[in-house]
């Protein structure tokens, strides 16, 4: 296994240990070993400029509380738009340097105490744009406790004690601060841990802030970065206005409008997607973030993955009508009875008890799931255990090094030494502390307001015990690939099979246990770019945790002023630009795994009983490129094959389509495999700067679109230019018209008479 080059091997087929370096060894390193961070990070720092200044706070707090408020505003429409922290990021350096230049330098003494500081402690630094940054990125990362709020609201019709709805945010979101100092040596302080995303940051930050000499007949980063904004604000007005048609463009859905197959075959929304294309940067980051992030082997895995899933399985599970596949949509995250019309939940559920009622059920019939809906389940359940075997064969003696070595920092690269050099170290009581308060809160979240969330005690002990255990495994696959697999389905699955009928215990267990690991991955993350540029650590702490507090009150009220202020809301029929497209996802998730459970859907009582056989397909897959990597030790390209990052894929399939993984692979492998491989020294300038400019541009564009022209000009779609080019309706087949037989549509997606 290696020692500490499995992890490298992960990270970046070159510089990497062989098999006999002796893993006991200490490594002097005075730089990183990682390619990528050695050609973005800076190896210096300058420990006395101030970081947590007046400055910060203002511009934190006030970027947190508007991309909270956006995000969760746009994440209800039927095309959503996410607002991520480089908006703020771009923002925030005008505002900053403004500020240094008008705001007294005079010290201010707070009243009754000996503490004073300045409005303005001398010129913006980077160290303050930073965590502003940090601020922001809690603010644009999105509660996923709102999903709860919104489903009973807006889905099952029922009311919800607001404070309880509150409390369910913030301790969901903040019990993974817990984990995340426990595991901070591994996944922060080990310089094989390089988080890929994090570069785009550092290299943004370095645009903005460093002096550049513009090279003859070129120009510098900043201005490079400049020329894309502009060309992106501009261009985003013609696929999301003007010509919505080229966001999704299906061939074969113009060419045969009334082939059913042709039209499974074409669609990039609802089908294989063969032929269809999007000139967006919206379809490209839409659901899977910036290709431009993610280093080409990952890339490489995924397109593996999305090949196998939606070219192989999909088809010859449909084609040959498993599970009677062929009565329902061929793409589908809905539920459906054996006649292939929609499940309607509330027909199973007693309306008194809101629990399971197995006499209606048994009138009703089980619910169906599409073929396409039940594979990415199937697949969702091999990458669970494939992250543990691929974990334990590829990393297990560097885990154990790691532990060994934790104290005495014998791995360390020019990064760590520099922030032990020069900062302190937050100590692991402030993670005691936040775990312990959080626990607390939680059993009163659940176990209070009449046990509306029907959680019992027990539930919150096991949903922490599941975090906690996948927290190191799925950290080292997202700090060296950039994916990261998530615990949804395993804890749905879990508490379907011991508490099964009660839909909302189902989604509160799923919700404390898959996302505190989420956010302990996020906090991680966040505190890997401090360690890359340099900040203090107990003032990344400290801002993590206010913005964390802070954005998950502005989610939460805006998600509740919504509810109760938008007719309709997520009602795709009665107000479709109001779809909620997530909270959909997660309702159907909520009667599969919560109302009918488990038992009755893949256990001895269900139809889907033998997907089972893919935790076994999972747990084994890692084996035999374990074993050809240990063979062939000389080839480096066998370590960079990732089977959880293969098998997980798809995990954003529905809702994203066949569409967005072409154009996130393309674009992927153009700059991140052949850009980097043949120009290296322009992707080391250029390439993260390009994404952070095409983002930012893309994001304010769309901000400035809706309140310039959709908030005023219509509450529909009807709205604007009209022509063909604007009737754009993904669930009709993208912007074709759909065959009218009722026997072979529903929703507007054909499928195949019965």
């Amino acid at each position: 296994m290696g020692g500490h080059g499995g992890i490298a091997d992960a990270a970046d087929g070159r510089n990497c240990p062989s098999e006999t370096d002796n893993p006991a060894k200490e490594i002097e390193m005075e730089d990183s070993p990682i390619e990528q961070v050695r050609l973005t990070v800076p190896n210096t720092d300058d420990p006395s400029l101030p970081a947590l200044t007046f400055r910060t706070w203002t511009l934190g707090l006030i970027s947190c509380v508007v991309l909270a408020f956006l995000n969760q505003f746009f994440g209800y429409r039927k095309n959503q738009i996410t607002i991520t922290s480089l908006a703020a990021q771009i923002v925030s350096l005008p505002l900053g340097r403004l500020m240094a230049a008008k705001l007294p330098k005079k010290m201010i003494r707070v009243p009754g105490t000996s503490w004073e500081f300045s409005l303005n402690p001398g010129p913006f630094n980077m160290k303050e744009h930073v965590l502003i940054t940090i601020f922001a990125s809690s603010g644009s990362g999105g509660v996923y406790a709102v999903h709860i709020v919104t489903i009973m609201r807006a889905f099952y019709h029922r009311s919800f004690n607001p404070l309880a709805g509150f409390l369910l945010s913030q301790t969901t979101q903040l019990l993974g601060y817990g984990w995340a100092g426990i595991f901070r040596t591994f996944l922060v302080d080990s310089p094989y841990m390089w988080w890929p995303n994090n570069l785009i940051q550092v290299s943004l930050f370095r645009t903005l802030h460093e002096k550049e000499v513009r090279k003859r007949r070129g120009v510098t980063r900043l201005q490079f970065f400049m020329i894309v904004f502009v060309c992106s604000f501009a261009y985003y007005i013609v696929p999301n206005y003007l010509f919505q048609a080229i966001s999704l463009f299906s061939v074969a859905c113009y060419i045969w409008k009334d082939n059913i197959f042709a039209q499974q075959m074409g669609s990039g929304d609802q089908g294989l997607g063969i032929g269809a294309f999007g000139l967006d940067w919206s379809t490209v980051t839409g659901y899977l973030g910036s290709p431009l992030g993610s280093p080409g082997f990952a890339i490489l895995n995924v397109a593996a993955g999305f090949i196998l899933f939606l070219y192989v399985l999909v088809p010859i599970s449909y084609f040959n009508n498993s599970y009677q596949g062929k009565r329902f949509p061929f793409a589908s995250s809905g539920v459906f009875d054996g006649q292939g019309q929609p499940y309607h939940p509330m027909s199973v559920i007693n309306p008194k008890t809101f629990e399971f009622d197995p006499v209606a059920y048994a009138k009703k019939g089980p619910v169906h799931l599409s073929n396409f809906f039940a594979l990415a389940y199937s697949l969702n359940f091999a990458t669970l255990t494939a992250v543990f075997s691929h974990v334990i064969l590829f990393h297990g003696r560097s885990i154990v090094q790691m532990t060994r070595k934790a104290f005495n920092r014998e791995d360390e690269d020019i990064h760590g030494r520099l922030m032990r050099k020069n900062y302190k170290r937050v100590p692991e009581w402030w993670f005691s502390i936040i775990l312990v308060v959080t626990i607390g809160l939680a059993f009163l979240t659940c176990l209070g307001f009449g046990g509306q969330l029907q959680l019992p005690w027990w539930g919150i002990i096991l949903a922490c015990v599941l975090s906690f255990a996948f927290t190191l495994p799925i950290g080292i696959i997202t700090s060296t690939t950039n994916q990261q697999p998530g615990l949804n389905v395993i804890t749905e699955m879990i508490i379907g099979y011991m508490y099964p009928g009660k839909p909302l215990a189902n989604v509160a267990f799923k919700t404390y246990g898959y996302i505190s690991m989420s956010q302990a991955i996020s906090f991680l993350s966040d505190f890997k770019l401090g360690h890359y540029m340099k900040i203090p650590p107990r003032s990344m702490f400290i801002v993590q945790l206010v913005g964390t507090v802070v954005a998950c009150s502005v989610y939460f009220g805006t998600a509740w002023w919504l509810l109760l202020s938008v007719p309709n809301i997520c009602d795709a029929a009665k107000n479709p630009l109001w779809r909620c497209p997530n909270d959909a996802v997660f309702f159907s998730a909520s009667v599969i795994w919560g109302v009918v459970g488990p038992n009755r859907m893949f256990g001895s009582e269900g139809l889907y009983v033998k997907l089972n056989w893919w935790f076994l397909v999972g747990l084994l897959a890692p084996l035999p490129v374990w074993a050809l990597s240990r063979a062939f030790p000389e080839k480096k390209w066998i370590r960079l094959i990732n089977v959880p990052v293969i098998l997980g894929a798809t995990g954003s399939m529905p809702p994203a389509g066949a569409v967005n993984y072409w154009s996130w692979i393309i674009v992927g492998v153009v700059f991140n495999i052949v850009i980097y491989r043949r120009y290296k020294k322009w992707w080391a300038d250029h390439t993260y700067v390009l994404s952070a400019a095409l983002d930012i541009g893309l994001a304010f564009s769309g901000v400035v679109i809706y309140y310039a022209l959709q908030a005023w000009l219509g509450p529909d779609d009807s709205y604007g230019v009209q022509w063909w080019g604007t009737l754009n309706d993904s669930s009709n087949c993208d912007v074709a018209s759909c065959p009218t037989d009722p026997a072979i549509i529903v929703d507007g997606c054909p499928r195949f008479a019965a």
